[in-house]
């Protein structure tokens, strides 16, 4: 059992930086996330908790009308945990506007343990019978933190998204976590909160008796 003591989020940097160093063993990631922080960076290992904090709301989120309707359409299919590595790697792969990824080999290990634990999970999303896009995230109580997704198609990953927070929402899950926001995850419905309040929510949250 890893024994790392994480120092409170709240002296991270502006950055959100808050520490260095440490392992990615499976404790350490579970304790990280279930104190607010999140790892980033593997050489050296570099530790986050940025305020403001990016978060989607589980209850509210919607798709558009034309995004409703080609969710509806049955063109895509989805599975639960049946192909975590696979996704790992397609978050892992370069594309336009993504030539570089913090996910690192020791990443894919890292969160591969998790997966084998139960602890990891993901999302595949398939256009007939091919895999074109996925998510995968740590669940821990009601708590889901969304570490990556990709795209092979169109709408492949916001397909999949509508699909992780309905299962999110049957099973009680009350925060998933998005770190921090980009224009993309904006688009979709992620917003900003204060680190004080996505800490307050975070220890609701990872008390609650789910199971993904």
């Amino acid at each position: 059992m890893s024994q790392i003591i994480f120092p409170d989020p709240e002296w991270a940097n502006d950055d959100g930086l808050l520490a260095f160093g440490g392992n990615l063993e499976p404790d350490t990631l579970l304790r990280a996330y279930s104190s607010g922080i999140f790892p980033w960076s593997v050489q050296p290992i570099t530790w986050w908790s940025p305020d403001p904090r990016a978060i989607f709301e589980i209850a509210d989120f919607r798709l558009s009308h034309r995004m409703a309707r080609l969710y509806c359409s049955g063109r895509f299919s989805f599975s639960l945990d049946k192909k975590f590595v696979e996704v790992m790697h397609g978050c892992a792969r370069s594309a336009p506007g993504r030539e570089t990824t913090w996910i690192s080999p020791e990443f894919i290990i890292a969160y591969t343990r998790l997966y084998e634990l139960g602890d990891a999970h993901s999302v595949e999303v398939y256009f007939e019978d091919r895999l074109v896009g996925g998510i995968y995230g740590v669940a821990i109580g009601g708590f889901f933190a969304g570490e990556s997704m990709y795209s092979e198609l169109p709408s492949a990953s916001t397909m999949g998204l509508m699909f992780l927070f309905e299962h999110l929402r049957n099973r009680g899950f009350e925060l998933f976590d998005s770190q921090v926001i980009t224009p993309h995850t904006a688009r979709l419905g992620a917003v900003n909160i204060e680190r004080t309040d996505y800490l307050h929510r975070l220890k609701a949250a990872v008390g609650k008796d789910c199971s993904f």
